[in-house]
C-alpha cells in the first residue's frame, strides 16, 4: 500500500518540533511564512538540522512574485551554501524571468550550488503562463519534487489540473499539492490526484499573541499546531491514490 507523505511548512524551530511531534514525515523550513515563506536563517537551519525529521529549505530572498534577478543571485547562492552547511536534506526554490517563465540560466545556477541535495520547485509553477511546459522544464532539470496548487487560490480547487500534471511527470518527479489542504479535504485530493505526498501549514492562532501593528501580520500570528499535524496524518491513514 502507497503511504502518503505529509510536509508541513514552519517558521520557527518550536514549529518545526511541533511537525515532528504531530508525525510529519517532512518539514519545509521558512520564516515569514506570513509572507508566504522566505528563507530561514542560518541559526535556524543549523538547529532544526539537529531534529530527527528530514528538514527543506525554502531558498527565496524576498516577498511577492519570484522575478528574481542576478543581483539576489549572489544572496540565494549564499543561503543554498548555508542549507548544506548546517546539513538540510535539501532546498525549495524556484525563480521566473521577465516574460514570466522559469529562468532556466538562473534556475541552473541555483541547482548546480545545490547538488548533491534534492531540490523542490516551488510554487512558481502556479504562476508562470505553462503550468505544465514548466513541469517538464522541471523534470529535465532533476528536480525532485514539484509544490503546487494547481495554479489556483488552493488546492482543490487546481484539483484537475494537478491530476494532468501527475499523469504528464509519469513518475518522473514527484507532484505534490500544497495550500488549502486540511484534514477534511486531504483524502479526497489525494484519490482524485494521484499524488504520494502533500504539503500543508497545520498552524493554529498563537494562544494568548497580542497584536500589535508593526510587528505583526494581519489577522494575528500563526504557529503550528501537532494536533493539527496528526489530524492529517490520520486522514491520511490508509488512503489509496
Amino acid at each position: 500500500m502507497t503511504i502518503i507523505a505529509l510536509e508541513v511548512c514552519v517558521d520557527t524551530l518550536a514549529g518545526a518540533k511541533a511537525a515532528q511531534e504531530g508525525g510529519a514525515d517532512r518539514v519545509e523550513l521558512c520564516s515569514s511564512l506570513s509572507e508566504g515563506g522566505l528563507t530561514p536563517s542560518a541559526g535556524l537551519m543549523q538547529a532544526a538540522a539537529r531534529l530527527d525529521i528530514p528538514c527543506v529549505a525554502m531558498i527565496r530572498p524576498r516577498s511577492g512574485l519570484f522575478d528574481f534577478d542576478a543581483g539576489d543571485l549572489p544572496v540565494m547562492l549564499a543561503d543554498i551554501a548555508a542549507a548544506k552547511a548546517a546539513g538540510l536534506a535539501g532546498v525549495v526554490l524556484g525563480v521566473q524571468g521577465a516574460d514570466e517563465r522559469l529562468d532556466t540560466g538562473l534556475l541552473r545556477q541555483l541547482l548546480e550550488a545545490a547538488r548533491p541535495l534534492p531540490a523542490t520547485l516551488h510554487r512558481v509553477i502556479d504562476v508562470v503562463p505553462d503550468p505544465m511546459a514548466a513541469l517538464d522544464q522541471a523534470i529535465a532539470f532533476g528536480f525532485e519534487r514539484v509544490l503546487t496548487s494547481g495554479a489556483e487560490p488552493a488546492a482543490p480547487d487546481g484539483a484537475a489540473l494537478i491530476r494532468a500534471m501527475v499523469a504528464r511527470a509519469g513518475g518522473r518527479v514527484s507532484v505534490m499539492p500544497g495550500c488549502g489542504l486540511e484534514p477534511g479535504n486531504v483524502a479526497a485530493l489525494v484519490r482524485a490526484t494521484g499524488v504520494t505526498e502533500v504539503h500543508a501549514a497545520c498552524a493554529s492562532p498563537a494562544p494568548g499573541a497580542r497584536a500589535f501593528s508593526d510587528f505583526d501580520p494581519p489577522g494575528g500570528r500563526f504557529v503550528t499546531d501537532p494536533a493539527k499535524v496528526r489530524a492529517m496524518v490520520a486522514a491520511l491513514d490508509g488512503v489509496t491514490p
